[in-house]
């Protein structure tokens, strides 16, 4: 007598993907949030990889994961708790065991479960018969025995099949929430198209999943999710690795100039050189240099030069920038620089999120360096957030810092794709042949010099780290005109705030109770747990930055509204102490985060009750 499976229809469901590095994790997961995509979920994904590059396999180290949220709402965020986890061995659910929700289900890969590999794990005892796993709905499925029985004639050798595990476990997955298996096939033609054997055995592999789900009711609920209603229009699943490179191209094709990109690969920002570097056909130069120094300074360089100029690295790169920073600073050259942040200090912690680099962006540098600040909040608007940094540096004559975050970085959503005639005019302030040069006179409304290309004549001029002469940009050591160049340069930047949006409000727009505050890659979680306090019937709203420096001009009105304003970042308070300092008047409490892991919802929601309540 069969099983007849039972249908739930759901708003949201969370997924999570766990194995070894080299079981192909992200790849499971990334292909299952493409599909759901395409069937019109909005979707969010969390990549966690491991922090050791190769940990001892079976070991709680080298696991992998790969959370997706899908839904049919707007979804902000990669959930806090998944309704399902695949665990592919006893490393894989003792890692991620506590992301799993009581109640929800766990489909776990029965041949790993050997003694060998519950002593790597770590368990003293087999979680599966000790009853911890009691409140879960544990499906045991024996998936490297099915993967070898379902390429037994293919001829392939042992290794090459159990590569093909993790496409057993996705099958299943299709089959539980009601997806197609189409896209990923497509997929795998692609990917292995000089391997056709290799795309074969992997497709036999995916249909054997689904048709065991579907055969033995081993999953004997099934979940779904309808499409979620969005704005018309063409979209793609895009990074913010991938949106960071394609704003940067942007500029660069708004502007009608090459782009150059001169930096040193540093997790987890290398993507964004690895992308550019693809994208020849658009113009775009790269280079990867010997180090971090190298690679900023030949973006100077390129910037003397013509060129839009960016260089692109992580909080120990940016260390390692700062001193040509402050040449660009003071050659006042348009320049971004993008940085990923990670967990630090020092190597820190290479694949796990952080936002402890906002005072090094702020501040690292030797002197009177200012710079603007701006920071990216979702993968999506990395893309606005490049556009906008390289808007400004060219603009305004100065380098830019871009923050954004491991979380956004491999982070993925669905994006929907602009039109070039439809982004912000891009004003360059270029000298021409024939033009009354002066290397340092100014834009009477932004203080912005003008741009010189070398060899075109009667342009010539002197540039360098040395300071130099107001207007006319001979070097001077004239402690007068020292304090001229330093306030000049100070207030060029305070004048962008002239240039920016002001900062906006979700909630109650003349006054409140309490303001959340936030910045960058934390947004998502923030809005999240803003919105569903105010279902709750807390008076309670959202402030979240992008400009940090300068500030929004309307940021001092916006706080004198609340009673309580809450600073909530991923590191030890360093946006609050910033906005101490400019903001002294106002009283700020902290919900602070050094876990290399984004908030949950469930954690903001609690930690701002109990300030409430206090």
């Amino acid at each position: 007598m069969s099983q007849e499976t039972k249908v739930i229809e759901k708003h949201d469901v969370v997924i999570r993907f766990s194995g070894d590095s080299g079981d192909g994790m992200q790849l499971t997961g990334q292909q299952f949030s493409d599909t759901a995509a395409l069937f019109g979920n909005d979707v969010a994904t969390f990549p966690d990889y491991p922090a050791e590059i190769r940990a001892p396999q079976g070991t709680v180290g080298g696991v992998s994961g790969f959370q997706v949220h899908i839904g049919e709402e707007h979804i902000t965020t990669p959930g806090d708790y998944a309704d399902v986890l695949v665990a592919m061995n006893p490393a894989a659910l003792k890692a991620n065991l506590r992301w799993a929700k009581k109640a929800g289900t766990i489909i776990i890969d029965l041949d790993a479960f050997t003694d060998k590999h519950l002593e790597k794990a770590g368990y003293s005892v087999n979680p599966l018969e000790d009853g911890s796993l009691a409140d879960y709905n544990l499906v045991p499925v024996k998936v490297s025995e099915l993967t070898i029985e379902a390429l037994k004639e293919t001829g392939l050798d042992q290794k090459s099949v159990l590569r093909c595990k993790n496409m057993f476990a996705l099958g299943m997955i299709y089959w539980m929430f009601e997806q197609s298996v189409e896209h990923t096939e497509a997929f795998f033609d692609i990917k292995f198209g000089k391997k056709p054997a290799i795309a074969s055995a992997n497709k036999l592999v995916l249909r054997a999943g689904y048709n065991y789900a579907a055969n033995v009711h081993a999953l004997a609920t099934h979940f779904k999710v309808a499409p979620a209603v969005i704005e018309k229009g063409k979209y793609r699943t895009i990074t913010g690795n991938k949106a960071t490179a394609w704003g940067l191209l942007a500029v660069a094709e708004k502007a009608g100039l090459s782009l150059f990109c001169g930096s040193y690969p540093i997790t987890p920002a290398t993507d964004i050189l690895h992308e550019l570097a693809l994208r020849r056909d658009l113009g775009a130069k790269t280079y990867q240099a010997e180090d971090e120094i190298g690679g900023i300074c030949t973006a100077i360089g390129a910037s003397y030069a013509g060129n839009f100029a960016c260089t692109t690295t992580s909080g120990p790169g940016l260390a390692l920038k700062s001193e040509a920073a402050g040449l660009a600073v003071m050659a006042e050259l348009p320049l971004v620089i993008v940085d990923v942040q990670r967990g630090g200090p020092s190597t820190g912690l290479p694949t796990k999120t952080e936002q402890s680099d906002l005072l090094q962006a702020l501040y690292g540098r030797n002197g009177e360096s200012p710079m603007p600040v701006i920071a990216a909040s979702t993968s999506g608007n990395c893309f606005d957030y490049a556009y906008m940094a390289g808007k400004i540096a060219l603009e305004h004559m100065t380098p830019v810092v871009l923050l954004t975050d491991g979380f956004l970085a491999n982070g993925a959503q669905p994006w929907l794709i602009p039109s070039m005639d439809k982004l912000p005019e891009i004003k360059l302030r270029l000298a021409k042949e024939g033009d009354d040069y002066k290397p340092y006179a100014r834009d009477p409304e932004t203080l912005a010099r003008t741009w010189a290309l070398p060899g075109t004549k009667g342009l010539e001029h002197r540039i360098g780290g040395l300071e130099k002469m107001n207007i006319i940009g001979n070097i001077s050591y004239v402690p007068e005109n020292h304090q001229v160049m330093t306030d000049l340069r100070e207030q060029k930047i305070a004048r962008i705030a002239n240039y920016i949006p002001e900062q906006d409000v979700y909630g109650n727009v003349e006054e409140g109770d309490t303001l959340i505050v936030g910045w960058g890659g934390t947004y998502g979680h923030l809005f999240s747990a803003v919105k569903e306090m105010r279902a709750e019937g807390h008076d309670v709203s959202l402030a979240h930055f992008n400009f940090i420096n300068p500030l929004p001009k309307n940021t001092h009105d916006i706080f004198a509204r609340f009673k309580r304003i809450i600073v909530c970042e991923l590191n030890l308070g360093q946006f609050a102490k910033y906005l101490k300092s400019k903001y002294p008047e106002f009283n700020y409490y902290q919900i602070n985060k050094v876990a290399g892991l984004p908030f949950t919802v469930v954690e903001l929601k609690q930690k701002i009750n109990e300030l409430m309540n206090a």
